[in-house]
């Protein structure tokens, strides 16, 4: 399970402090597919990024009792004077993950090539994310975050993506972060809206795709 309780995050502005967090609590059992809908700005990537580890919060705590993974094509976290390679050998050390398994499965998921022997300083952002995406994969996480619809690669390489997740690993907890309702209807079986810094939950995914078009409604 992972828990968050009572999570409140704030940022320093000129015109004073944003709560962009207000209290938030949630909690997400294994195998469950939860999405979290918001608008741009409404605080879903400051929320995926608590629940990663990658910052944590001015008030209140996150419990984590299984393998949460980071942001799926999140590229932040390699080290950009390394190649591809070397950071696989140092994501793999640090998750205790079998290292020769780990490269051959990101050398033929990513189709770098002979790119994963290179600096990924020197990559696209496309590049990035292949590596990050394959990785995220490689290491067998209990729950994955997402972030926003998951868009790498061309439409051939997207289509595996999509496969590989949500058809091999449906039996694995999703977060889904998004502004897109139709996404989380199609991939999620409990939702929440995320507005004003608050997080309300709903029995179904409909009942907060509803909500979540009445506040598009209203704010537009």
């Amino acid at each position: 399970m992972l828990k968050i309780d009572d999570v409140t995050v704030k940022y320093k502005t000129r015109s004073g402090w944003h709560t962009v967090l207000d209290s938030v609590s949630m909690e997400v059992n294994r195998g469950e597919h939860f999405g979290i809908l918001g608008m741009n700005g409404a605080g879903k990537s400051t929320l995926i990024r608590i629940i990663s580890g990658q910052e944590q919060p001015d008030e209140g705590a996150v419990s984590r009792k299984m393998k949460v993974s980071w942001p799926l094509a999140f590229a932040g976290g390699f080290q950009g004077s390394l190649s591809g390679i070397d950071n696989i050998r140092f994501i793999a050390r640090i998750y205790n993950a079998d290292y020769k398994y780990t490269k051959s499965y990101v050398e033929e998921f990513s189709e770098l090539g002979k790119f994963l022997r290179e600096p990924v300083k020197n990559y696209s952002s496309g590049m990035m994310a292949r590596l990050a995406f394959a990785l995220s994969l490689a290491i067998e996480f209990d729950c994955y975050l997402i972030d926003e619809v998951i868009a790498v690669g061309d439409a051939r390489f997207h289509a595996r993506c999509m496969s590989e997740l949500f058809d091999k690993r449906k039996d694995r907890a999703y977060i889904i972060v998004s502004h897109n309702s139709d996404f989380i209807t199609m991939q999620c079986n409990r939702a929440a809206v995320l507005h004003a810094g608050k997080l309300t939950s709903y029995k179904s995914v409909v009942d907060a795709q509803q909500v979540y078009n009445k506040i598009l409604q209203e704010t537009g």
